[in-house]
C-alpha cells in the first residue's frame, strides 16, 4: 500500500513538473513539448522502470495468491482427515458395543464382526485417501499450468523489451550499415517482422543497392501481401533501376492501400527520377488537386 502511495506521489510530482514546463513552452519559441518529451531518455527510463516494477508486483501477488490457495486446500484436507478419524473411532465404539451384545445373544462371533469392521474401515479410508489424492493432483496441475503461463509471459515481455530497444537504436543510428545490422538483430528475434524487412530495404536503397531492396520487399509481401510500405519501397527501388513502368505499378498499389504516401510523392528524393515520366506527373497533378 505504501508503494502505491509513493508511486502516486511520484506521478503527481512528475505531472506538475510537466505542467510547469508546458506553460513555459507556451511563451518561448522552442520545438513542440511533446516531441522533446517523446525523445527524452528520462521518460523512457521511467516507463521501463514502472513496467518492471509492475511485473514484479504482479508476480509477487500471484505467488501470494497461489500460496493462499495451497494453504486453504491443506487446511481443508486436515479437517477432512480429522473428521474421518473421529467418525471411524465412533464407528468402532458402536460396533464394539453391538458385537458385545451379539456375542451375548449368540448371533455372531466377535471375530466376524471385527473382520467386517476392518474391511469397511479400510474401504472408507481408501476412498477418502483417493479423493484427496485427486484433489492434490488437480492443485499440482493448476500450479504447473500457471507457472508455465508465467514463464511464457516473462519470456514474451523480455523479447518485446529487447525488440523495442533495437528499434530505438535503429532510429538513432545515422549510418545505413548500422541500421541494417540492427534490423538483422530484430529479424533474428522475429523472422517474420515485415516492418523490419521494409525498413531494411529502405536502408539498402540508401546504400545504392536497389536490387537488394527489391528482394527484401518481396520477402515482406510473401508474409503480408497487403503491406503498403513494401509496395512503396518497391516503387523507390524500381525507380533507382530506371524501370519506371514497374515503379508506377507498385506506387499505385501503395496509394491504394494508404493515403499517407501522397505527401511522400512530392518530397521523397528517391522518386525524383520519375518526374521525367509523364504518368508520374499526371499522378502528381491528381494528388495536388485532391
Amino acid at each position: 500500500m505504501r508503494g502505491i502511495r509513493w508511486k502516486t506521489l511520484a506521478c503527481c510530482v512528475l505531472l506538475l513538473s510537466f505542467g510547469q514546463v508546458f506553460a513555459k513552452e507556451l511563451t518561448e519559441d522552442n520545438p513542440p513539448f511533446g516531441e522533446r518529451i517523446a525523445k527524452s531518455p528520462f521518460v523512457e527510463l521511467y516507463v521501463l522502470d514502472e513496467l518492471k516494477q509492475l511485473r514484479v508486483d504482479m508476480a509477487a501477488q500471484k505467488n501470494e495468491l497461489l500460496q493462499q490457495v495451497v494453504d486453504r486446500e491443506i487446511k481443508s484436507i486436515d479437517r477432512g482427515v480429522e473428521y474421518a478419524t473421529d467418525t471411524i473411532s465412533y464407528f468402532f465404539y458402536l460396533i464394539a458395543g453391538a458385537s458385545s451384545i451379539l456375542v451375548l445373544v449368540g448371533w455372531s462371533s466377535i471375530r466376524d464382526i471385527k473382520e467386517r469392521v476392518h474391511s469397511n474401515a479400510d474401504q472408507q479410508v481408501a476412498g477418502l485417501i483417493e479423493t484427496y489424492e485427486d484433489r492434490l493432483r488437480n492443485i499440482e496441475n493448476q500450479l504447473s499450468q500457471k507457472t508455465e503461463l508465467y514463464e511464457e509471459n516473462r519470456a514474451e515481455i523480455a523479447l518485446t523489451q529487447e525488440i523495442h530497444s533495437l528499434w530505438l537504436r535503429a532510429g538513432q543510428d545515422l549510418g545505413a550499415h548500422n541500421k541494417i545490422a540492427t534490423y538483422d538483430q530484430i529479424l533474428k528475434l522475429q523472422p517474420e517482422d515485415t516492418e523490419a524487412l521494409t525498413y531494411k530495404a529502405d536502408a539498402a536503397l540508401e546504400m545504392d543497392e536497389p536490387q537488394w531492396a527489391v528482394n527484401l520487399c518481396n520477402q515482406a509481401l510473401a508474409i503480408d501481401p497487403e503491406n503498403g510500405h513494401a509496395f512503396y519501397q518497391l516503387a523507390c527501388a524500381y525507380t533507382a533501376l530506371n524501370q519506371f513502368d514497374e515503379a508506377m505499378g507498385y506506387l499505385t498499389e501503395a496509394l491504394a492501400r494508404s493515403e499517407t504516401y501522397r505527401d511522400d510523392l512530392l518530397s521523397d528524393p528517391a522518386l525524383v527520377p520519375l518526374k521525367r515520366y509523364e504518368p508520374f506527373n499526371q499522378l502528381l497533378d491528381q494528388v495536388r488537386e485532391t
